[in-house]
């Protein structure tokens, strides 16, 4: 029985122990030193915390180190939890505020001692304590908590999605079911380890005893470079952004360099435009192209659809059919059930199944609002989770994503709150007032400021004290009085009409 990932790793470590595992610019590592260097940091973190299913930050750079560091802190019977250190200082402190580690690591490639963490290199001498180890996992459970990833708030406080074993074992299990990876599979990781997409580079790999090959962050600005580094590191499987994959298709890189080796391309994080899928499946066809569909509270995807035709610009791509072991529901504003029968009518997607995450750590007020009752069951407790994305069936039974409930929207391969860009604006001196719109055509946020005067500058850079790049507005719009509703709030609607219809 299955109930924890550490014994994937300890599976690989027996039957391929020189088997590449993890490879970066720098490094690269077997099953046997994966494992070797995890249990090392292991045992440490469990001598310096003398706790289990306690959060221990890591401080996160894209390296091999990051990985093994995260499966350490696995072996301690702890749960980890990756931090971009780049982030303004502002935000990281929030998460922290927020989970409370019990420990800092520093994984990073130059350490510096940021927020006291402590370098993982020290944890590397140790001597692997495989009794004390073996203690721990004796008493670990396949609900407990394997990592917490963090995601924006609609308050200003970023909220922490922790996730079990089980549900990540789940998700495994489907992937392999679906698309059938084996050892030989080289993936090619483009996700930071701080986003869920990443997760399925990680762990699938464990799972078939695969490798991970992570590309070096600058080649993403030099499309045509990273196409020749896929080849020259044999990679065939990309689960990318599909921001990451629109930057190929927005430079045309594809018609300079195409990839020989490519087996799989999947894509997740935002809404794919047809015409960038449409320019990767015109230049390699022999590729089998995957839209996933989910968020990081349903452990990374819970639909998925095989692209079998070519897509028109007009038409959407649909998000699919669940997983095996996944349950999910389109619900009217009423609490029912739509029919898959009811095509086109619009409903919320919600979840159910092992892939739901255990809630945001430490914020019970809104794991409550998110993780609701199931309206499947009526005779006996039943949780899921209520995305707040709108969706409808297509005649073919698929699930189509329509659009956000509420603020929440997807940019740059990133799920961001309007509402925790809007808290940073307004807390800077020279606004009065701020509110983002997001312009779904031309893939823009757009904030409208109420000042005395322009203020562009100073606002950018107030929000690089507050929020990651990603997170700041595209345009700026300028007014002394922003409008207002009947019912005395910022009149939303408005601003939009009036910008598109003068953009």
């Amino acid at each position: 029985m299955i109930n924890n990932v550490l014994d994937y790793l300890e599976k690989n470590e027996q039957r391929c122990p020189e088997k590449t595992a993890l490879a970066d610019t720098c490094v690269s590592i077997t099953y046997a030193q994966y494992a070797d260097y995890a249990r090392r940091i292991g045992t440490g973190i469990a001598r310096a915390i003398k706790q289990t299913n306690m959060p221990v930050a890591v401080l996160i750079d894209r390296n091999v180190r990051s990985i093994y560091t995260f499966l350490g802190v696995v072996y301690s019977g702890n749960f980890y939890v990756p931090i971009d250190a780049t982030m303004p200082i502002e935000r990281v402190q929030l998460i922290l505020d927020t989970l409370q580690p019990m420990a800092i690591l520093d994984a990073r490639d130059v350490c510096d001692g940021s927020f006291g963490a402590v370098s993982v290199d020290e944890y590397l001498d140790v001597s692997p304590d495989r009794l004390l180890l073996s203690k721990i996992r004796d008493n670990m459970i396949d609900i407990d908590p394997l990592y917490t990833i963090f995601t924006s708030g609609s308050t200003g406080v970023p909220k922490g999605v922790t996730v079990a074993h089980r549900s990540v074992i789940d998700l495994l299990e489907a992937f392999e079911e679906a698309f059938n990876f084996t050892e030989s599979t080289v993936w090619g990781n483009q996700a930071p380890f701080d986003f869920d997409v990443s997760v399925k580079d990680i762990y699938n790999a464990l799972y078939v005893g695969g490798t991970v090959q992570i590309i070096p962050k600058k080649l993403f600005m030099s499309p045509v470079m990273l196409l020749e580094y896929i080849d020259e590191h044999n990679i065939d499987t990309l689960i990318w952004a599909v921001s990451a994959l629109r930057i190929v298709s927005d430079f045309k890189a594809l018609d300079k360099y195409i990839p020989k080796c490519l087996n799989n391309v999947m894509f997740s994080g935002e809404v794919m435009p047809v015409k960038s899928l449409n320019y990767w499946m015109e230049n390699i066809e022999n590729v089998r192209y995957v839209n996933l569909y989910g968020p990081t509270e349903i452990t990374c995807n819970c639909t998925y659809y095989v692209i079998d035709r070519h897509f028109s610009p007009e038409e959407k791509i649909p998000a699919g059919k669940p997983f095996k072991n996944t349950r999910v529901y389109l619900r009217d504003e009423s609490g029912h059930i739509i029919r898959p029968e009811n095509a086109d009518v619009i409903g919320e997607i919600a979840v159910s199944g092992t892939c739901v995450a255990c809630g945001y750590y430490n914020n019970e007020q809104k794991t409550s609002e998110a993780f609701v009752k199931d309206i499947g069951v009526s005779a006996y407790p039943g949780i899921m989770y209520a995305t707040g994305d709108l969706g409808y069936y297509d005649n073919d039974g698929n699930i189509v994503f329509a659009s956000r409930k509420d603020s929440q929207i997807k940019h740059m391969g990133h799920r961001i709150e309007l509402g925790e860009i809007e808290t940073a604006l307004n807390a800077i001196e020279d606004v009065t007032v701020a509110c983002c719109v997001f312009d779904e055509e031309k893939g823009k946020i757009v904030c409208f400021y109420q000042a005395q005067q322009e203020c562009k500058k100073q606002i950018v850079d107030g929000l690089g004290k507050k929020l990651p790049k990603y997170m700041w507005p595209n345009i700026y719009v300028h007014y002394e009085q922003l409008p207002f509703n009947k019912n005395g709030k910022i009149d939303r609607v408005k601003l939009k009409k009036d910008y598109i219809e003068n953009r």
